[in-house]
């Protein structure tokens, strides 16, 4: 996709097939650590690139290749999905091996935008693409949008969320674009060639995005995310609680144990550190106190319940008035946040300009 910087290639002759043998051996790996063999793991999520790009076949490989790692029983199990990929041969895999949760990338409903952004798939395929999930049974689908687009405008952007509103998925994320140096899309903007619509048009689509969700019943329990009842990522949660997770694959980033670290991105470089019994890490760092502190507040703050003060201080021994006094204050008074009994979230003012609020918290390192 024109706007996407994730580590992704093209499939090639032979590279599933050592992808795929290289992440049974990490996984195998992992298991047979004293850290992580005993542990069961809330939730599994396989994204992109495009899992769904692998064929049945070569999703069975995918799914026997994790296996070695615990699932709590009922555990989240996700996979994304590319509407233009989704088969019903694929999802009798994907259900065969007890995935409960679709994530479509559906982006839009503009087949003249779709083509914009460098998807492979049209209006017409994302609508069949949902209605064949919900034939194979699956009972929890998030869809995938984005706003801000170039060459959108609020109009098109109210259709296309009031027509996946009528789907009736249990999830809705709603992501306006951002545009990344080293992207078709970054080139173009560099070059005063991408005609965005503009902050003021963006706005006033994420405010539509808030109403219309909640007057259908949504709940708006994250920034960009919309569920109903019962269905909020549990994925997701543990990123915005700092919470600990494994990342398996090349580029696969990790937070565990009181450290961060990261594989190598290169899929071959990734698959000969396995080979030769390695552990395919690229770089390793320490999580200290004070940035673990800044993290929980600046993650927690994208939860529409915000940051829950009482495990702040079971969590590092001091409140968070304590330690963030001067920017709680600050931001009080600038009417960014507010106090929900012991919880400190952002207003209604102080979602649109959010990393404003976030990053009152990253603290000067002497």
């Amino acid at each position: 996709c024109h706007y996407c910087d994730f580590n992704t290639y093209l499939l090639r002759e032979g590279g599933v097939d050592q992808y795929l043998e290289a992440l049974a051996q990490e996984a195998a790996l992992y298991a047979a650590r004293d850290d992580v063999a005993g542990v069961e793991f809330d939730a599994l999520y396989i994204g992109g690139g495009t899992p769904t790009a692998l064929g049945p076949a070569q999703l069975e490989r995918l799914f026997a290749a994790l296996a070695p790692l615990r699932l709590r029983p009922g555990a989240e199990v996700t996979v994304e999905a590319n509407p233009g990929t989704l088969t019903d041969a694929r999802l009798a895999v994907l259900r065969a091996w007890g995935v409960n949760r679709i994530s479509l990338g559906v982006q839009s409903l503009n087949d003249e935008l779709l083509a914009r952004l460098g998807r492979i798939h049209t209006a017409r395929h994302a609508a069949d693409c949902y209605r064949r999930a919900r034939r194979a049974g699956f009972t929890n689908i998030n869809v995938d949008l984005m706003f801000g687009l170039p060459g959108q405008d609020l109009a098109d952007w109210q259709r296309t969320l009031q027509e996946v509103i009528a789907w009736g998925p249990e999830h809705i994320s709603c992501y306006s674009l951002i545009i990344e140096e080293g992207t078709f899309f970054g080139e173009l903007h560099a070059q005063n060639a991408l005609p965005l619509p503009g902050e003021e048009a963006e706005l006033a689509m994420f405010r539509y995005a808030m109403d219309a969700l909640g007057e259908a019943g949504y709940d708006h329990y994250e920034i960009s995310n919309w569920a109903r009842p019962g269905y909020a990522s549990q994925h997701n949660r543990i990123y915005w609680l700092n919470g600990e997770w494994l990342g398996l694959g090349p580029g696969a980033h990790s937070q565990w144990r009181g450290e961060r670290f990261a594989n190598e991105r290169l899929p071959q470089v990734y698959a000969e550190r396995l080979r030769g019994g390695q552990p395919p890490v690229a770089w390793r760092e320490t999580v200290d106190q004070a940035t673990a502190e800044e993290d929980t507040v600046i993650l927690g703050l994208r939860l529409r319940d915000g940051v829950d003060a009482d495990a702040f201080a079971r969590r590092f021994g001091k409140s968070l008035d304590e330690v963030f006094a001067r920017e709680i204050a600050r931001l009080l008074e600038l009417g960014l946040v507010e106090w929900r009994g012991s919880r400190l979230r952002l207003t209604d003012k102080g979602l649109p300009v959010a990393n404003q609020a976030f990053q009152a918290f990253l603290r000067e390192r002497v």
